[in-house]
């Protein structure tokens, strides 16, 4: 229980860190600071999460680690919904807020949602946003996996994975707005509904597949399980 708790509350953490950051300052901050918000949400859950349940925040990388073989396949429902509900707590409490200001807040906006087609932050179509889904989650998994090699210097990988899915931000927020986490995706899903909903399926599909991709190439050259699996 004290997993799926942790779970819950890095997840809640991420997304209103990230699409917080998104929704309520990205006209201050701008593209690169959105990444840095998200990044750093993982780099400071990892240090206070990491040894309790692993820090996953993402049933995409708790498919991974599973794929993997770095994490047991018996708390894969329970991660993924504890990470769920985390994210849809988050995205209503960002929405409470930004409905808050004087002139409310428009859902047409977006909420951070991730989407393709007209729904693309720069108009990329679906195939640009899946394959870039598909690549950026795999190479996270590959990050994640490397980080947390025992041959590695698993103190450092927070650090390592934070500034990897800040990368990842800087180089898709503009074709999806940046998914690689289907949690991330569902919560300002739930909350625009409509175009957000029909589209949910790419962010849910996309990003566990890349995972998946992930952790099958880091187990063709990586070495020993994490320590802390």
């Amino acid at each position: 229980m004290k997993k799926l708790l942790a779970e819950g509350v890095g997840t809640f953490w991420l997304v209103l860190g990230g699409c917080g950051t998104a929704v309520f300052a990205a006209k201050h901050v701008g593209v690169l600071g959105v990444a840095i918000a998200f990044g750093l949400t993982v780099v400071t859950m990892a240090y206070a999460i990491g040894h309790i349940s692993g820090c996953h925040l993402n049933p995409a990388v708790t498919v991974g680690l599973v794929v993997a073989g770095r994490h047991p396949a018996k708390e894969l429902a329970g991660y993924v919904l504890a990470q769920c509900a985390g994210a849809i707590v988050a995205a209503a409490l960002i929405y409470v807020i930004a409905a808050e200001t004087k002139t409310g807040y428009d859902l047409a906006k977006g909420l951070a949602s991730n989407g393709y087609g007209d729904h693309s932050p720069d108009g990329y179509g679906l195939v640009g946003g899946l394959l870039t889904e598909v690549v950026m989650t795999a190479v996270f998994l590959f990050v994640i996996l490397g980080a947390t090699d025992r041959a590695s210097s698993p103190g450092m990988a927070g650090l390592a994975i934070g500034l990897c899915l800040t990368l990842i931000h800087l180089i898709s927020i503009p074709v999806t707005n940046t998914s690689v986490n289907p949690a991330r995706s569902l919560g300002p899903a739930l909350m625009v509904r409509g175009w957000a909903l029909e589209q949910l399926w790419l962010f849910i599909v996309a990003p566990i597949a890349g995972a998946a991709l992930g952790a099958i190439v880091y187990r063709g050259v990586g070495t020993t399980p994490s320590a802390a699996s």
